[in-house]
């Protein structure tokens, strides 16, 4: 299960990193066929060291931990309730009390 799992994960990684390369050779063929650099046309991927240290853009968007932050706050700020979640941990709390009844009047 955990090989299964580690190449699930490799195969999504490497897949997602070649969506990523794909969409930067796209944005250079467009900018060759063009002719000159248009503004307008974004990299799919750049790190750039500025001066608060280094700078990520993903399709022209920067993204900086403090972003990450802001987000974290706001969803711990919500308090967003998971239907699913919640009824996922009573099915998980019924099974083990289920399965430790049966095991303690089996062995004892």
């Amino acid at each position: 299960m955990v090989k299964f799992m580690l190449k699930c994960f490799l195969l999504v990684f490497v897949l997602f990193f070649g969506v990523l390369f794909g969409m930067q050779q796209a944005n250079d063929g467009m900018k060759k066929m063009k002719g000159y650099n248009d503004p307008q046309l974004y990299s799919a991927f750049q790190v750039k060291e500025g001066k608060s240290g280094t700078e990520a853009s993903v399709l022209g968007q920067k993204v900086t931990s403090h972003d990450l932050e802001q987000k974290k706050k706001q969803l711990e700020e919500m308090k967003a309730f998971n239907m699913f979640s919640s009824i996922g941990k009573k099915i998980s709390d019924v099974v083990t009390n289920l399965f430790s009844e049966i095991t303690n009047k089996l062995f004892n």
